[in-house]
C-alpha cells in the first residue's frame, strides 16, 4: 500500500531508532536531560529565538502560544482554513478565552488590509480586542503553500502596528524554508513565538517546538506543565529530533521534487490538479469536479493499492514524505487514474 494520506505516516529509519536508543537521558521536567536541552538550544538557533520548548506535540504548542500571548475575552484573528481554526477542537476558546475571528486567505495567507479592517479601533468598548494573530506556514488546507517572505513581514508589522502579538504555527516550517530557499530562522524569528512539528515531514515518532524570547519560554514552560506536557526520561525520543535536524532538513526537497511529478502527472492524465497550489510536498485532487463524494473516491483509490485523505469538501491530498519513493510515485501515477478512470474520461 502507497500511503500519501500524510507526512505525519512517516516511521523512525533504522538510524533515527538507533540514536534514540543510544541517548542520553535525564528528568526532562527538573531539565536534567542532556539530549533535551541540546535539542532545545539547536531548536532556538533554528526558529531565530533566544529559547526554545520541548514538548510533545506542535498543537500543543500552538495552544501554549495562544495562552501566554492572548488576552482572555480578547479576538484570535487567523486565516478560516488554518489549523488553529479547523482542527485543534476550539482550543483558543477552551484553554485561553480567546474569541477567534477566521478570515479569507487567498492560498492561506492574509493581507495587512484585512488586520486593519478587522482590528480593534481605539477607544471602541463593546468590540473585542484583538491581541493575537496566528499565521500558518507551510498552510495545510490551502495544499502546503507558502508564504513570500515579503508578504509575511508585511502582515506581521501591520499586526504590530494594531496591537497584537503574533504567532507563527510553523507545523511545516522547514517545507516552507526548503521552497522559499532562506533559513528557517529568517522566517520564524519575526514572531513572539514560532512552533515546529518534528513528527511529519522531519520523520520522528513525536516531538514539537516552540520558540520565544526567555520571558516567554519560562510562562511556556508553566503552561507545558499545566497542560500535562511536562516527561521524564524524554531525551530518548528528543534525540530523534537531533537526528532529523542532521539527516531529514536538506532532504524534504525531495519531498517537493516527488509531489511536482506526481502532480504533474495526474494532471497529464485528465486529473483535476491544480499545479499552482503545488509548492511544497502536497498536491490536491479535486473530486467534486469528476462527480465523486470524497468517502467514495478515497475507497475506489484504496481498492488499487494508494492512500489519500481529505483536506477539505471536494478535495483529496496527497502528500509525500521521506517513506514515499521515486517507485512509489510512478505507481502512483499509473494507480489513481486506474482508480477514477470512468470518471476522468465521463
Amino acid at each position: 500500500m502507497i500511503d500519501l494520506r500524510s507526512d505525519t505516516q512517516t516511521k523512525p529509519s533504522q538510524a533515527m531508532r538507533q540514536a534514540m536508543a543510544n541517548a542520553e537521558v535525564g528528568d526532562e521536567q527538573e531539565r536534567e536531560d542532556p539530549t533535551v536541552l541540546e535539542l532545545e538550544r539547536r531548536g532556538a538557533e533554528l526558529l531565530g529565538h533566544e529559547e526554545a520548548v520541548y514538548l510533545p506535540t506542535a498543537m500543543m504548542g500552538n495552544q501554549i502560544a495562544l495562552a501566554i500571548l492572548g488576552e482572555r475575552g480578547g479576538e484570535l484573528i487567523v486565516e478560516q482554513g488554518a489549523h488553529i481554526m479547523v482542527a485543534e477542537l476550539g482550543g483558543a476558546a477552551f484553554h485561553s478565552g480567546l474569541q477567534t475571528r477566521g478570515l479569507p486567505g487567498h492560498r492561506g495567507r492574509l493581507s495587512p488590509r484585512q488586520l486593519r479592517e478587522a482590528g480593534w479601533t481605539e477607544g471602541g468598548f463593546w468590540g473585542p480586542r484583538a491581541s493575537v494573530l496566528a499565521i500558518e506556514n507551510t498552510h495545510n488546507t490551502a495544499g502546503g503553500t507558502v508564504w513570500p517572505l515579503d508578504e509575511l513581514r508585511a502582515v506581521v508589522a501591520a499586526g504590530r502596528e494594531l496591537g497584537m502579538r503574533v504567532h507563527l504555527d510553523g507545523a511545516r516550517l522547514v517545507n516552507a524554508a526548503v521552497a522559499s530557499g532562506v533559513p528557517p530562522s529568517e522566517i520564524a524569528g519575526q514572531f513572539d513565538t514560532a512552533t515546529l512539528c518534528l513528527s511529519k515531514g522531519l520523520g520522528c515518532p513525536l516531538g514539537a517546538l516552540i520558540g520565544g524570547s526567555r520571558e516567554l519560554m519560562l510562562r511556556a514552560r508553566m503552561e507545558k506543565h499545566r497542560f500535562g506536557g511536562a516527561m521524564r526520561q524524554a531525551g530518548i525520543v528528543a534525540a530523534a529530533g537531533l537526528y532529523a535536524l542532521d539527516h531529514n532538513v536538506e532532504r524534504l526537497a525531495e519531498d517537493h521534487v516527488r509531489a511536482r511529478r506526481l502532480a504533474e502527472g495526474w494532471a497529464a492524465a485528465g486529473l483535476p490538479v491544480d499545479l499552482e497550489l503545488v509548492e511544497t510536498n502536497f498536491v490536491q485532487l479535486n473530486v467534486a469536479v469528476l462527480g465523486l463524494a470524497e468517502g467514495e473516491a478515497i475507497d475506489r483509490i484504496r481498492e488499487h493499492g494508494v492512500l489519500l485523505s481529505q483536506t477539505r469538501p471536494g478535495t483529496l491530498r496527497a502528500v509525500t514524505h521521506l517513506d514515499i519513493g521515486d517507485d512509489d510515485v510512478e505507481q502512483a501515477l499509473e494507480l489513481v487514474p486506474q482508480a477514477l478512470g470512468a470518471h476522468v474520461h465521463a
